[in-house]
């Protein structure tokens, strides 16, 4: 298995966020992102840039973190074992996008790369991350070109591959308290590093190269869909779902909370406004139905 560099990843993760960032503001075109840059006590930092009351976006936020430190937290040695008593270097790219229009679906990005080392034996390490999507209201031409765009990312690197990541992706995403999907999925890939680190690299980065062109021509055919009160109140309650996948079932925020991450990044993908409202349910035959019955159950979107 072929050595990892960490300095490639970085170069490349540091870069990926520019991009992102300059992207998307432009999209947005009245507001602009505003960095934070922060340190680990423990070891590293990162910066969190962050959008707010755009005319596209209510919230837009785009971290890269680079933490490390000689321990690694109980979730991430639990399955794990032979982590225990290897320093570690995680870094990333995480990237939560709220809409204003409930016409607009909200949509999350994250790519990240893990290296756990010990004195006199081999690198353990692996990339992981993918995107998904949230919708509201549903439009199957969007949700299919979603998933095209990920079978083209994931298509040069065996035919396998989009339907494994899109299947973790649709059983990862999943509030199963509520036994609901969070949204239309999308891929989702962990623990790659079969491939060696040349091809598992260009991998990840061929995920993270393919989101603006997944997102950006939905969010250009549903910003200006006219909407109203009922509209957003069923976003807001939707965005509810949103919080308890982060909030209960999230990896990524149980590791950063438990290793000691910066509290502020690692909630910086809960929406600015949300509801919650006791035992709703929607209107027989509504759009609001059709999410549910139609969108969010797990399906070949493809076929």
């Amino acid at each position: 298995m072929t050595q990892p560099d960490s300095n490639a990843v970085e170069q490349y993760l540091r870069d990926l966020q520019e991009r992102l960032c300059a992207a998307l503001q432009q999209e947005d075109g009245a507001a602009v992102f505003h960095e934070d840059a922060w340190q680990r006590p423990a070891g590293g930092g990162g910066r969190s840039r962050v959008l707010t009351d755009g005319a596209l976006f209510e919230q837009a936020g785009i971290n890269f973190s680079q933490v490390m430190g000689e321990r690694l937290p109980p979730s991430a040695t639990a399955a794990r074992p032979e982590l225990a008593g290897r320093s570690w270097q995680a870094m990333g790219v995480s990237l939560v996008l709220h809409p204003r229009n409930p016409y607009v679906p909200t949509s999350h990005m994250n790519v990240r790369f893990f290296v756990a080392e010990k004195p006199g034996e081999a690198p353990l390490w692996w990339f992981g991350g993918g995107y998904d999507l949230t919708p509201y209201y549903g439009f199957e031409e969007d949700v299919v070109a979603w998933h095209r765009a990920a079978q083209a990312a994931c298509a040069p690197f065996g035919a396998e591959v989009y339907p494994r990541y899109k299947q973790w992706c649709d059983e990862y995403f999943f509030l199963k308290h509520r036994d609901e999907a969070r949204g239309v999925g999308g891929i989702f890939f962990d623990d790659l590093n079969a491939w060696g680190f040349e091809r598992s690299f260009a991998f990840m980065r061929s995920v993270a190269d393919s989101y603006l062109g997944a997102y950006l021509p939905i969010v250009q055919r549903r910003r200006a869909t006219p909407y109203g009160e009922r509209e957003r109140d069923f976003q807001l309650y939707r965005r509810g779902r949103y919080v308890e996948f982060n909030l209960v079932w999230d990896r990524g925020t149980l590791f950063g909370l438990q290793s000691g991450g910066r509290t502020e990044s690692i909630l910086m993908s809960l929406p600015p406004l949300v509801k919650w409202r006791y035992d709703w349910h929607p209107e027989p035959g509504s759009a609001e139905a059709e999410l549910y019955e139609r969108f969010l159950p797990p399906r070949d979107w493809l076929a």
